[in-house]
């Protein structure tokens, strides 16, 4: 089952020929979730995944324009296409506000329902969950209420040992309830341990993404170990002052939050437009983490299963 993030947007604040501002796509097996909806996002939609119609959940980290200005534009977009599915869209208070008095005054309708979902930005906790996935939210501290978003996903049914198969003559009929979990009785009434008759489970693959935060700490146990990690790296170290007082991060401090947090590999983003070359970005985030990437538009990330 496929693991896989693709950048649709990588700048802040103001979009350029090559980089639109952020948004995010996670497929886990054959469901599709939009993450952020910054200005273009359905033209990137469009150009970079055939995925518009399967995405049910959208997650929104707070309301800068640069977050959801695309938005409004693809919820219509999808009505005049004729969608009929119900959308959740999970976002700090006042989304469902701004998104209902655009539509007001357009005298614009929708023909499929929405469901806003407000998410608590003080505290760490599960929002959503599916058959592929659990989304946990991840405090952030910016100049809005701004969350970041923990997906896990579920764990797998374990495949059966071959070979146990044939030394027990295990019925076909019987390997789906053994997957399950369910003990194995013999013809003979022996009971054998699933723990025998089944592979180790594989590794529950993780993503967290964090846009539009201080330097902070506090998330390091939310998100220790995740297999990828989004952290925004909108200035150079350089730059300091001017993050501080924008509340934001540095690249060198997105390098030492992944270092802290053991995870497995950097994605760079949400860049301010003064950086024309990426490369220093990453640079500057692998003093502290060698396993940094530019997060750029089109890019895609997958986490092989194990």
């Amino acid at each position: 089952m496929i693991f896989q993030l693709t950048i649709l947007g990588c700048n802040s604040a103001v979009p350029t020929k090559d980089r639109f501002t952020t948004s995010q796509l996670l497929q886990v097996g054959n469901h599709s979730y939009l993450i952020d909806a910054g200005e273009g996002m359905q033209l990137r939609l469009s150009q970079f995944t055939n995925k518009s119609s399967k995405i049910h959940q959208v997650f929104i980290s707070h309301l800068h324009g640069d977050h959801i200005l695309g938005l409004l534009g693809w919820l219509t977009s999808l009505s005049l296409r004729g969608r009929k599915e119900p959308m959740d869209i999970f976002s700090p208070e006042g989304l469902q506000e701004m998104i209902e008095i655009q539509i007001k005054w357009m005298q614009a309708y929708l023909i499929y329902p929405i469901t806003f979902h407000i998410v608590d930005t003080t505290k760490s906790e599960v929002i959503f969950e599916d058959k592929k996935v659990t989304v946990s939210s991840i405090p952030l501290v910016h100049r809005v209420p701004a969350t970041g978003y923990l997906f896990k996903e579920k764990p797998h049914m374990r495949n059966m040992r071959v070979e146990k198969i044939e030394e027990y003559n295990i019925p076909r009929t019987e390997i789906s309830e053994i997957k399950k979990g369910t003990q194995y009785t013999t013809s003979e009434g022996t009971v054998i341990n699933v723990e025998e008759l089944l592979m180790p489970p594989a590794k529950q693959r993780t993503y967290a993404f964090c846009s539009d935060t201080i330097y902070n700490e506090a998330i390091i146990p939310i998100i220790k170990g995740v297999d990828l990690l989004y952290h925004e790296t909108t200035f150079l170290h350089e730059a300091l002052d001017r993050a501080v007082v924008t509340k934001h991060t540095t690249a060198l401090q997105a390098g030492m939050i992944a270092k802290a947090a053991g995870v497995g590999k950097l994605i760079t983003g949400h860049y301010s437009s003064r950086y024309h070359d990426l490369e220093v970005i990453v640079r500057e985030a692998q003093i502290h983490f060698e396993n940094t990437v530019a997060g750029k538009d089109g890019e895609v990330y997958e986490v092989k299963k194990i």
